[in-house]
Parts: C-alpha cells; structure tokens; sequence
C-alpha cells in the first residue's frame, strides 16, 4: 500500500471515530436531557429495518455498556406482510448481535390497501395501525419505556408540516406518554442529523429493508418539506440546529396562544423588559440597553 493510499485510509477512520464519538455523545445527552432512561428500564427499540432503527439499537447497545444505570433492551419488529418482505433478514442480524427479540406478525398490509384508494397516502393509516399493535406487544413483554427511531429531521419536518398544512405550532417531543396512556415513548436520536445516520449505517453495513409500502409515494407532503429542510441546509449550514434548539426555547409572550400567555391582561408596567419589544428589530443591536427612547435618535445610535 503506497503513502497516499494510508493517508486516505487514516482520514477515513479519523472521520468514522469523529462520527461514533458525536452520535454517543448526542445520543447519551438527549437521554440525560429528558431523562429517557432510568435504572432498572426494560426498553422496547422498535425495529423497522431501516438504518435510523439500527443505527438506535445500535448505538443504545454500546451506550448500555458503559452506562452507571442497568436497564434491558429488546428489539421488537412488525412483519406487516409487505410482499417481498425478507423476513429472515431481522432475526438474522439480532441474533448475531446477541440481542432479545420478537417478531410480530401482522396483515396490516393488506388492511391499508384495501381500505386506501390508489394513488392516495397510506402513511397515516399505517402509522396508527403499526402504533397500536406496538403498544399492545410493549404491555405484553414488560416494557417500560418505547424507543422510536425519530432523528432531529424528523422532528423539525414535524413541526413546519404542522405549520404549513396544520395551522398548529406542534412538533415530535424527545418524550412523551403513548395516545393509551400505558406507555412512555422516547426519541433518544432527537439530537442526531439524519445525514449522520446515513454515514453510520453505511459505515456499520446494516442489511437495509427499504418499505415498499410507502417509500415510492414522492408526492407526499413530508417528502417535500424533508427536501426543502435538506435545501435550506445545503445553502445555510446550521439552520437545522437552529430550529431543533428554537423548539426547546420557546417565548410565549412573543407567540399568539391565549392559552398559554394572558395577552388580555397585558398593561404597561413602567418597568423596563429586556425581554421585550426589541425582539422584534431586523437586525440585533451591539448593545440595546445603550440606546435611549427619552430623546431622539441620532446617527450614533
């Protein structure tokens, strides 16, 4: 092997242990931030075949390792009797990572084609069929806690659908309790850019099952705004985690919920609010406490 071919070969495993060291890290702080994981947890990874699902499992299973806290994983898969559904690709891989497993099968297939006309979305039927069934398994194995493979695009194509087509402001939360109130669901790649999670199951060779069911549909609504994240990321690096870290700060006063913020009872105070109205200018200021509102403005200002 000549020089530049090691050289190659050193940057590679740089960037790789780069990679591993930021999705551990990620992962490991949205667990702590939320705390998703409490000793003794026996924690439901939902496995779709998909690499944001390994990639999860895959990432939990080093992080148990050097955890303080014990706590159980078991993968769980719905078989929802997709034709041509590699039904021994799952079992294959989990046992060879030594990891409990069960495999649930389950016509909800059939159920969305019958019941959806060609042509239209089948993602919300699914969606909500797949979900109960999960429920249901998690309440029959012990689970205390379900993992879903939801990374931070995810979530923030979540939220701009809601806005766009929803009227609502409401995201994907890192935690939650489950529509039945049996379950606590947790989201521990909330922090993780899917374009990691690409890097890392390529890296990792996870066998991929692509969905056959609904992954031909480019006409959806979250298809589209996923590539139009992906564009806005391209042209300005960072606007990504801008808007995940806009979700966890969020200013009430400066919104539109009557529910949440008394605009009614709203009086001036004569008290100064750095907070305030300024959040409202263009471009932020040096330094707003220094310019004066008692005198006119002057070009020093």
């Amino acid at each position: 092997m000549n020089a530049p071919e090691t050289l190659d070969l050193r940057r590679a495993a740089f960037e790789i242990n780069k990679l591993s060291k930021r999705l551990h890290r990620q992962v490991g702080q949205a667990i702590a931030d939320y705390g998703m994981i409490e000793a003794g947890d026996k924690v439901m990874v939902c496995l779709s075949g998909g690499k944001d699902s390994y990639a999860l499992l895959d990432i939990l299973l080093s992080l148990r390792e050097r955890a303080p806290i014990d706590f159980e994983l078991v993968a769980v898969n719905l078989d929802q009797k997709q034709p041509g559904f590699p039904a021994d690709v799952l079992p294959a891989y989990l046992a060879s990572r030594g990891v409990p497993f069960r495999i649930e099968e389950q016509d909800t297939y059939s159920i969305v084609k019958s019941l959806i006309p060609e042509g239209q979305t089948m993602c919300s039927l699914c969606s909500r069929l797949r979900r109960g069934i999960l429920y249901r398994v998690a309440g029959e194995i012990g689970a205390t806690k379900i993992a879903l493979g939801h990374h931070r695009d995810d979530i923030i194509v979540t939220l701009l659908m809601n806005m766009f087509f929803g009227g609502r402001m409401k995201g994907m939360p890192p935690k939650l309790v489950s529509d039945d109130g049996r379950n606590v669901v947790i989201r521990p790649l909330a922090y993780v850019a899917e374009t990691d999670l690409e890097r890392w199951a390529a890296h990792r060779a996870f066998p991929i099952i692509p969905c056959t069911l609904c992954g031909s549909q480019d006409h959806l609504q979250r298809v589209q705004v996923k590539a139009m994240l992906r564009d806005w990321e391209r042209q300005y690096p960072g606007r990504s985690d801008n808007m995940l870290r806009a979700m966890g700060q969020v200013v009430p006063s400066h919104l539109m919920d009557r529910n949440l913020y008394p605009f009614r009872q709203v009086k001036a105070t004569g008290v100064a609010d750095r907070g305030g109205d300024i959040a409202f200018d263009d471009e932020p200021c040096s330094d707003p406490a220094e310019i004066r509102f008692d005198r006119p403005l002057t070009t020093e200002d």
